[in-house]
């Protein structure tokens, strides 16, 4: 994708010529026919690449019609890119290792190294990375490195689907080393679906030539017939998460039921905030706005940012659906719920004893 450079910024030249200039085919010394110029952010400084584009003299020569640059040119980053590999490697590496957000790997390149990337950029550049960090995970020797210390292999496979009714992707992981070899979205879990990629996960042992120990799965039918068929043999293993949450299910569903009766007590959040931004409105001074207005206003203004924060605050438990069987949504909701309650009452005894002046610090 075509993107535009930012305008008035200083760039240092650097000019890439051919290492070999003599023609592989016919063995006359080539001539430049143009320059290619590219500009790339890198942790060297903003460089234009000057690129000498070679070409064969002789009319005969099958490399006429061809052009040659410098090898070099490579090895400071992938054609049509923006950004080196340095940036490459720092973005992917923050990305992926340090769970940094787009927003925060943009803001650090600006601050720290005068790098000014947009963020969908910042999204191409690291889903290259992604595809290029899953192809280097499944290198067949790579693997056979990462297994040559390995006596056998014990393999899962999972299902995730992100919202009902979109497809579902399957993952296939190795238990041992903790790797995930491959996965693949199917939009169904028929047999004939799954058949595939059990039967790949059995050539990838046989590549590796390790046996599988054992399998693990939340026992749909599907993988139990097929991997019964593939690995006879072989121990297929109920997951624990799955049999815990299958066993877990009738007090999840109490669970469930808490939660809505919960939900139902706390009602009027948004006409709360309605009025509380009405207030804020009529007194024309936002909470950063304070310079100039009388004490009792400032802290009138920073009590109604103190109840913005507190709904919001509830908002966020109550739509928090997330846990798992040993620590349920609901039994979270009302813990959480319970603590608003006690510093919404440490405020209201402060604001008795006359201690206004700490009312927002809790």
């Amino acid at each position: 994708m075509a993107r535009r450079l930012p305008k008035d910024l200083a760039w240092t030249d650097v000019v890439l010529e051919i290492e070999n200039p003599w023609c592989g085919m016919c063995g006359r010394r080539m001539h430049v026919r143009s320059n290619r110029h590219r500009y790339l952010f890198s942790f060297q400084g903003r460089l234009h690449l000057i690129c000498k584009l070679m070409q064969c003299a002789d009319s005969a020569c099958p490399n006429h019609h061809r052009t040659f640059s410098s090898e070099r040119e490579l090895s400071l980053a992938m054609p049509y890119w923006m950004i080196g590999w340095d940036v490459f490697c720092w973005l992917g590496h923050r990305r992926f290792a340090r769970h940094w957000s787009v927003p925060q790997l943009r803001l650090e390149l600006v601050d720290s190294y005068d790098i000014v990337l947009s963020e969908d950029a910042i999204e191409d550049y690291l889903q290259c990375y992604q595809c290029m960090l899953a192809a280097r995970q499944q290198d067949p020797g790579v693997l056979k490195r990462e297994y040559r210390a390995t006596r056998h292999v014990m393999l899962s496979i999972d299902g995730l689907q992100p919202e009902k009714g979109h497809e579902t992707l399957y993952v296939v992981r190795e238990l041992r080393q903790e790797r995930v070899w491959f996965a693949e979205s199917l939009l169904s879990s028929a047999t004939a679906e799954i058949r595939p990629l059990i039967v790949r996960a059995r050539r990838w042992a046989e590549r590796l030539g390790l046996p599988v120990r054992l399998w693990m799965s939340d026992k749909q039918d599907a993988f139990v017939t097929t991997i019964a068929k593939e690995f006879p043999g072989v121990p297929h293993r109920y997951c624990s998460n799955h049999f815990l949450r299958d066993l877990a299910k009738p007090m999840l569903e109490l669970d469930g039921h808490a939660k809505v009766q919960m939900r139902s007590k706390i009602r009027g959040l948004r006409g709360i905030e309605r009025e509380v931004l009405k207030l804020r409105a009529a007194h024309g001074a936002d909470q950063d706005e304070q310079e100039g207005l009388s004490p009792a206003l400032v802290f009138e203004i920073t009590g109604l940012g103190v109840v913005l924060d507190y709904c919001a605050a509830v908002r966020g438990i109550i739509n928090d659906s997330q846990g798992g069987p040993l620590r349920p949504p609901g039994m979270r909701m009302a813990e959480a719920l319970g603590e608003v309650k006690q510093s919404l009452r440490r405020n209201v005894r402060l604001k008795k004893g006359g201690r206004q002046s700490r009312c927002s610090s809790d």
